[in-house]
């Protein structure tokens, strides 16, 4: 069997949810050889991506599991930094036909609490096509997005639908991510990504915490220089720092429109810990500024 077909049997069984049965620890050691080709190293790990996998196994504090709730992180998030970081919800509903779309307005935005990658954007309700959207969504409901990484704090987020204000940056067609990455308390670096609407090549830029270019890709390729820092950046750094306050490490994700400033997400493993820098040295460079917490591991 060669080790291609192998990691592609790998990866559909994994789909499947056939390889559930496999404790936490098992399963990441098998997928970090098939996505990165390495053995991962639990004992002492050093890269970012290692210690990733190391957090998901022995950082487990209970709140992480309403962080990451998109619904329930909202409350969380306007007691630290105040409410007017908050996206304006107009709904949050258990099933999708409890969702009344005469009252909704012509642009929102609909996502799943409980998951990554269950958003619908509307931008358009006459044109919006109900059949995929509800088949979308429903998909999402049933999906338990923990088993796909072994990211506990998702396994028991109660799964609800999330309606949003549609939002749009200076742009006039998207809404920029900007995911800065905090170690301790401290944002390290960022990453902004931009040109993710259908049809176009997503791009991602990273740059050090004063907004200097850094010399790395992940996942996705860098955009052509030059790059402008938005208005409002020292104060996204400073909700960032606020809101990763006590945590080994996560990413605060925020939005700018025109220098205001909205809270999106927390995400503790970033690409589930599966993804690979372009130099490979970054993985390791990165990894030297998390500090894994004292525990007793399991």
């Amino acid at each position: 069997m060669s080790l291609k077909f192998f990691n592609t049997l790998v990866m559909k069984l994994s789909s499947r949810g056939m390889l559930n049965r496999l404790p936490d620890r098992y399963y990441l050691k098998l997928m970090f050889s098939v996505r990165l080709g390495k053995k991962l190293n639990l004992n002492k790990p050093q890269t970012y991506n290692e210690k990733l996998q190391w957090l998901k196994l022995y950082d487990r504090k209970p709140e992480y599991t309403m962080m990451v709730d998109k619904y329930a992180v909202k409350q969380h998030v306007a007691d630290k930094i105040g409410a007017e970081y908050i996206i304006p919800t107009l709904g949050v509903y258990n099933n999708f036909d409890e969702i009344d779309f005469d009252k909704l307005p012509n642009q929102f935005v609909l996502k799943c609490t409980h998951d990554s990658g269950g958003l619908v954007i509307c931008k358009d309700k006459l044109n919006l096509d109900l059949s995929y959207t509800r088949k979308k969504i429903e998909e999402s409901l049933i999906s338990n997005y923990y088993w796909h990484g072994r990211e506990w704090p998702y396994k028991n987020v109660r799964p609800r639908i999330l309606v949003e204000e549609y939002m749009v940056d200076e742009s006039g067609y998207e809404l920029k991510d900007y995911k800065f990455f905090c170690f301790n308390g401290v944002p390290k670096f960022l990453l902004v990504a931009k040109d993710r609407e259908k049809g176009k090549e997503a791009k991602y830029d990273y740059f050090d915490e004063n907004f200097n270019h850094l010399p790395f890709a992940k996942g996705h390729p860098n955009s052509e220089p030059p790059y402008f820092k938005p208005d409002g950046f020292e104060e996204m750094k400073a909700l960032a720092e606020k809101l990763s306050k006590d945590i080994p490490h996560v990413r605060v994700d925020l939005y700018n429109i025109n220098g205001k400033i909205y809270f999106g997400e927390l995400t503790f493993y970033p690409a589930s810990g599966f993804g690979g820098f372009q130099p490979e040295e970054w993985d390791h460079k990165i990894g030297e500024w998390l500090k894994l917490p004292k525990t007793n591991k399991e």
